[in-house]
């Protein structure tokens, strides 16, 4: 019922109307922008998280378990409080912000610092998506390879990476579909800024509160209808890995 709302007030005026509300240039370029920023983070966390998870699932270090507990935290905690510890660290007067600033290096209310925020929220999809495939990877596969004289690198790269083609898969669409829809932490590190920063999640909120509800829900109807894609695929690959397991 509530999705299906979206859908009825974006066409009840007429498709014209909806067309017309979808071209115009502030929700086309929130549009781009969103589909941007999610296609670089699912890049950025498919290579950063698979890393990582290989890490954590092959070897032993000190504090393992509490930086484990920490990568995980975007998740636990509102992303909003996310967005507002960037700030508070990368921007004008933040820890760290304060002394880049007059370098002329400014990631906050920037597309730079919503990438840094889309990455850090997303992380934890791709993490948990790779790292159980790892820890369920027979070692024999890999130290075979070793015998014949592969080194780490081609292991990775011929061995244990096709053994995570599902799990990259899912991992990305998730991580996608959440940077897509992220509000919380990037309404604090972009500033919301029209044809600047402002995502289509932003673009959303700020027609709403101008009480522009066509131009709002045109753009949250593709939205949703992205989503279904994503889930509908998600829902497709993993009925296929089931019987595949079977």
């Amino acid at each position: 019922m509530p999705i299906g709302a979206i859908f009825v007030f974006a066409t009840r005026d007429g498709l014209s109307r909806f067309i017309t509300a979808l071209t115009g240039e502030g929700a086309q370029f929130a549009l781009r922008l969103s589909l941007f920023v999610a296609l670089i983070t699912s890049f950025l966390n498919s290579v950063l998280g698979t890393l990582t998870a290989y890490i954590f699932a092959n070897y032993r270090f000190p504090a393992k378990r509490p930086l484990g507990i920490l990568i995980n935290l975007p998740v636990a905690i509102p992303t909003v409080v996310v967005g507002t510890s960037l700030l508070l660290l990368w921007g004008p007067i933040g820890l760290v912000g304060r002394y880049l600033d007059p370098l002329g290096f400014r990631p906050m209310f920037a597309i730079g610092g919503i990438l840094l925020a889309h990455v850090f929220v997303t992380f934890p999809y791709m993490l948990g998506a790779v790292k159980p495939v790892l820890d369920e990877l027979e070692v024999t596969y890999e130290e075979a390879a070793y015998t014949m004289g592969a080194g780490r690198l081609k292991t990775f790269w011929y061995v244990i990476l096709p053994s995570l083609r599902g799990a990259l898969f899912t991992g990305t669409l998730l991580t996608f579909a959440h940077s897509l829809g992220e509000f919380g932490a990037t309404v604090m590190v972009s500033g919301n800024l029209r044809l600047r920063t402002q995502t289509a999640p932003l673009y959303i909120f700020s027609q709403f509160e101008a009480g522009n509800i066509e131009a709002a829900n045109a753009v949250a109807a593709v939205l949703a209808m992205l989503s279904f894609v994503i889930f509908f695929i998600l829902l497709r690959v993993t009925e296929r890995e089931e019987p595949a397991e079977a």
